[in-house]
C-alpha cells in the first residue's frame, strides 16, 4: 500500500509529462535500488531504462497506426547468480490517462510487482529461470511501451511466457480474462499456484470478440512477440475507472493482498517450471476454464470439452427421440405435440425480446436512458419483470386457447422436453462453432436430464408433488447457481461500460437484451410449471404491477442516472477540448478558421442533463461536419468517431488559443516517384500527443508510407489515422507518404491534417476552459485540454 500511495501522490502521469517521465521513474528506481540492497546472494538484479522509438499498426478501434518516440520503460531482471537462459515477464504500466491519478489503472499493479520483487529477492532459494519485471510508461497511449520493449529490448528474446496486470475497474477480485493463445499449461500453472483463483473462458471470448471497447498489452506480446501469457484485470466498480475518483483509498488492502498472493504464486511456479524452457512444445489447442464461485478453477483441453459436449448432446437427442417416437402408434401425435411445445417456447422468447426492446427504445426516445446506471435494481424491476411477465403471459394464453383440454402432466412433461431440445441444439451448434463457452450449455443439458431421469417415476405416478418439486429444484441447483454467479459477474462488468460506450449505442437496449436472455435461460426449465399449476393470475398481476410502477417512476425522472456520492460516485463522463482550427487550400491560404470548446458526452444521454446547469451548451451549437476534411475536421485524439454521432457533440464558440509551445509543421520535399506516384516528406514538432489524419482525394490512393510496416491501414470510414506520442527530449518527427495520383488534380491529391493535444503543463487549460469546467455539476467527470487543428491540401 505504501508503494501505491506514493505512486498516486505524484498525480496524473500522462506520457511526456515530468510526472510520468521523471518523478514516477525516479520513484521506481529508488525503490528498486532499495530492494537490490536488501536482496540475498542467491539472486542477481539488473536494471535498465529503455527509451524506445517505433511504429506499428493495430486493428483496434477500427484500425490505425501508432508512432512513439523516446517513451520510457523501467525494466528489472531477477535471475540466479549464474544467469538464466529463459525468463517469465510480469508487466504493469505506471502511466495514467490525463486528469486521473490512475490508482487501479495501473499503479496498484506496479505496487504489487515491487512487493513481489522485494519478496522474491529476499528468498534464499534461487529461481530456475529469470523473472523480468517491466514497469512500462506508455500503455494508455494504446500499448506503445510494451511494443517498444518486446520488439527492441535484448531481454525480450529470452521471454517464454508473461503475466499482464491490468484494470477495467477499481479493486475487487482480479479476473483472468485472457490466456494463451493455446498453451493450456499456462492455465494449469495458474490453477496450481493461485491462492484465490478467479477465471473465466466466457470473459475471454467476450473480450476477444471486440464488443468491449478496450485492449491490453496482452495483444502486443501475443501478436508482436509471439509469446503466450495470462491477462488479469480488476473488474469491480468500473464506474470510476479512468476518472479522478480512481484513488488509492478506494482500493481495499484485501484486494492488494489477494492480487499479490495470486501473482507471486504464479510467477514462482513459472520461474521454477521445466515447461517454461520448452513452452513452444506445449502449444497445442485451447483450454476450457472457469472458476466455481471463486473457490477453485476447473480446466480441461478444449478437444476433451468438444467430445464431452457432443456425447452429452447425443445422449439428450437419444432420450428425446426415444421419448417422442415410442410407442410407435403414438409417434406422429407425440411429434406434433413436441414441435408445438417447441414452437410455443420459441414464440414466447421472440415475443418477450421484441416487447422488452420496444420498452427500452421508448425509454431511450423520451430521454430517460441510463436510469438504472446508479440504481442497478431499476433495470431488473423494469426489464426483468417485463420479460418474466411476457413469458408467463404467452404460455398462459397458449395453455388456455391453444392447448386446452390436454392433460396438465403431459403438457408439463413435453415442455420440459422442448427446453431440453433447445439446449441440446444450442450445445451442438456452439460446440461446432469452436467456442469454449459451450460448457454452459453442457450444464444446462446434463443436470436437467439427470434430474428428469431421477424423478420420472415419481412424476408419472403421483404428478407434481412436493417431493417432485424439491427433487427437481435440487437437480437444477448446479446450472442455476452457476448461471446466476456468471450473470452477476458479466452484469458487474458491462453496466459501467454503458456509461462510456459512446452516443451510438442505446444502453437500455443492450442491457434490456442482456436481461431478456438471462430471463429466458433461467426460466427455460420452469416454463413447464406454468402448465402444471392451476392459475398464473397472481404471478402475472404481481409482475405487471411491479413493471408498471417502475415504468411510471422511470418516466417521471425520479431515478437520476448519475451520482456524486463521495463513497460510491457514478459520474457522467464528458470530454472538452478548447480547439483552434485552421483550414488551408491547395495554395496554402487559410480559407477558414474558428475556435471553440468541442464537447463530447461519453454516453447516449449526450448533454441533456448538463444544459440546465450550463445553458449555453444546448442543441443550437451542435457540431457541423466539415465534409471535405478527414474525420469531419475534428481533433479526435483516437479514431473513436464511429462511437459518437455528430448530432451528439457540441462546439461552443470560444476565443482563439495561443499555446506557448505551438506545433511546427513543414514540408521537407515533394518527389515524383516511378509509376506516377508522389512522395511527400514532412517534419513535425510539437507537444507529447499529436494526431495525424490523411484523406487521399478521389482518384488518388495512399500506396505506402514510412510508418508501421509500410502498409497504410485505413480507419472506419476510409480515412487514415496516426496516433503520435513522445517522451522527453524527442527529436522532430519525420515521415513521408506516397500516393498514386491522376494526371489532372487541380484541387490536390491529398488532404492532411494535424492536431496537437496539450494534456499537461501551462498550455493544458485556457482560462475559458477552466471557467467552463468549474460550472459543471459535481456528478460529472469532465476531462479538459487544449488543442490546435490544421488542415493542409497538397
Amino acid at each position: 500500500r505504501g508503494y501505491l500511495d506514493n505512486i498516486t501522490a505524484i498525480g496524473p502521469r500522462t506520457v511526456g509529462s515530468p510526472e510520468n517521465e521523471v518523478l514516477a521513474v525516479n520513484y521506481l528506481l529508488e525503490q528498486i535500488q532499495a530492494i537490490e540492497r536488501e536482496s540475498t546472494d542467491a539472486h542477481r538484479i539488473s536494471v535498465d531504462i529503455q527509451r524506445p522509438t517505433g511504429s506499428f499498426s493495430i486493428d483496434f478501434l477500427g484500425g490505425f497506426t501508432s508512432y512513439y518516440a523516446n517513451i520510457t520503460n523501467v525494466i528489472v531482471k531477477l535471475e540466479p547468480r549464474n544467469g538464466a537462459e529463459h525468463a517469465v515477464l510480469s508487466n504493469c504500466h505506471f502511466d495514467s490517462v490525463p486528469n486521473t491519478p490512475g490508482a487501479s489503472d495501473d499503479a496498484v499493479s506496479c505496487a504489487v510487482m515491487l512487493e513481489i520483487l522485494n519478496t522474491l529477492s529476499k528468498s534464499s532459494e534461487p529461481l530456475q529461470h529469470a523473472v523480468i519485471f517491466l514497469f512500462n510508461g506508455a500503455e494508455e497511449n494504446i500499448l506503445q511501451a510494451s511494443h517498444g520493449f518486446i520488439t527492441q529490448h535484448e531481454w525480450a528474446k529470452s521471454i517464454r511466457a508473461f503475466i499482464n496486470l491490468e484494470a477495467a475497474g477499481v479493486g475487487g477480485k482480479e479476473l483472468v480474462f485472457q490466456t494463451g493463445p493455446e498453451n493450456p499449461w499456462l492455465v494449469q500453472a495458474y490453477i496450481a499456484a493461485a491462492k484465490h483463483p478467479f477465471a473465466s473462458v466466457v470473459a475471454q471470448e467476450i473480450f476477444q470478440s471486440g464488443i468491449i471497447p478496450a485492449d491490453t498489452d496482452f495483444r502486443i506480446y501475443r501478436d508482436f512477440g509471439n509469446v503466450p501469457g495470462i491477462d488479469l484485470a480488476f473488474i469491480e466498480n468500473g464506474y470510476i475507472y479512468h476518472t479522478e475518483y480512481d484513488t488509492s483509498d478506494r482500493i481495499l488492502t484485501d484486494s492488494i493482498q489477494r492480487a499479490g498472493d495470486n501473482i507471486l504464486g504464479v510467477l514462482k511456479y513459472l520461474a521454477t517450471s521445466d515447461k517454461l524452457a520448452k513452452s513452444f512444445e506445449y502449444r497445442h489447442g485451447n483450454v476450457v476454464f472457469f472458476d466455481v464461485l471463486g473457490l477453485f478453477v476447473l480446466a480441461y483441453p478444449a478437444r476433451v470439452g468438444t467430445i464431452m459436449n457432443y456425447i452429452t448432446a447425443a445422449i439428450a437427442f437419444l432420450y428425446l427421440s426415444k421419448k417422442v417416437l415410442q410407442p410407435k402408434t403414438r409417434a406422429i401425435h407425440n411429434l406434433k405435440k413436441f414441435f408445438t411445445a417447441f414452437g410455443v417456447t420459441l414464440i414466447s422468447w421472440v415475443c418477450t425480446l421484441v416487447t422488452v426492446l420496444i420498452v427500452a427504445v421508448f425509454i431511450s426516445v423520451i430521454g430517460r436512458s441510463l436510469s438504472w446506471y446508479t440504481h442497478f435494481y431499476v433495470s431488473v424491476f423494469l426489464y426483468g419483470t417485463a420479460a418474466a411477465a411476457n413469458l408467463v403471459l404467452v404460455h398462459t394464453l397458449a395453455k388456455k386457447f391453444f392447448l386446452k383440454n390436454m392433460n396438465e402432466q403431459y403438457l408439463g412433461d413435453i415442455f420440459f422436453d422442448a427446453s431440453l431440445m433447445i439446449w441440446s441444439t444450442a450445445l451442438a451448434v456452439v460446440t461446432h462453432m469452436g467456442l469454449c463457452s459451450a460448457f454452459i450449455c453442457t450444464l444446462w443439458v446434463a443436470f436437467p436430464l439427470l434430474a428428469k431421469l431421477m424423478i420420472h417415476k415419481e412424476f408419472s405416478q403421483k404428478g407434481a408433488t412436493m417431493k417432485f418439486v424439491m427433487m427437481y429444484m435440487l437437480g437444477m441447483f448446479v446450472p442455476y447457481l452457476y448461471m446466476i454467479y456468471l450473470s452477476w459477474t458479466v452484469f458487474e462488468m458491462f453496466t459501467p461500460i454503458m456509461g462510456r460506450s459512446g452516443s451510438e449505442i442505446l444502453p437500455d437496449v443492450v442491457l434490456a437484451g442482456f436481461i431478456v436472455v438471462i430471463t429466458m435461460i433461467l426460466s427455460s426449465y420452469f416454463i413447464n410449471f406454468i402448465y402444471l399449476v392451476k392459475s398464473t393470475k397472481t404471478t402475472l398481476i404481481t409482475l405487471t404491477a411491479v413493471f408498471v410502477v417502475t415504468l411510471i417512476l422511470v418516466c417521471s425522472g425520479i431515478f437520476f442516472p448519475y451520482s456524486s456520492d463521495a463513497a460510491n460516485p457514478k459520474p457522467k463522463r464528458v470530454f472538452l477540448q478548447h480547439t483552434s482550427r485552421r483550414f488551408h487550400d491547395v495554395d496554402g491560404n487559410v480559407v477558414k478558421s474558428d475556435s471553440g470548446i468541442w464537447i463530447n458526452g461519453f454516453d447516449y444521454n449526450g448533454i441533456s442533463h448538463i444544459t440546465p446547469h450550463v445553458p449555453e451548451i444546448n442543441d443550437t451549437i451542435r457540431t457541423a461536419c466539415e465534409e471535405h476534411a478527414p474525420f469531419c475536421g475534428l481533433p479526435w485524439i483516437l479514431p473513436v468517431h464511429f462511437m459518437f454521432r455528430l448530432v451528439k457533440n457540441w462546439y461552443l464558440p470560444a476565443p482563439e488559443i495561443f499555446p506557448r509551445s505551438p506545433i511546427h509543421f513543414k514540408v521537407l520535399s515533394k518527389e515524383l516517384m516511378p509509376w506516377n506516384s508522389v512522395r511527400l516528406s514532412f517534419e513535425v514538432s510539437g507537444p507529447s500527443h499529436m494526431s495525424l489524419y490523411v484523406r487521399p482525394h478521389e482518384g488518388s490512393a495512399l500506396s505506402t508510407w514510412s510508418l508501421g510496416d509500410g502498409i497504410p491501414v485505413a480507419s472506419l470510414g476510409g480515412d487514415y489515422f496516426v496516433f503520435y506520442s513522445h517522451g522527453l527530449q524527442a527529436t522532430p518527427w519525420h515521415f513521408w507518404v506516397e500516393l498514386t495520383a491522376p494526371e489532372k488534380h487541380s484541387d490536390g491529391i491529398v488532404s492532411l491534417a494535424i492536431a496537437a493535444h496539450y494534456f499537461f503543463g501551462e498550455d493544458q487549460k485556457s482560462p475559458q476552459l477552466y471557467a467552463l469546467l468549474e460550472r459543471f455539476p459535481n456528478w460529472t467527470f469532465s476531462s479538459g485540454w487544449s488543442c490546435t487543428y490544421d488542415l493542409f491540401v497538397f
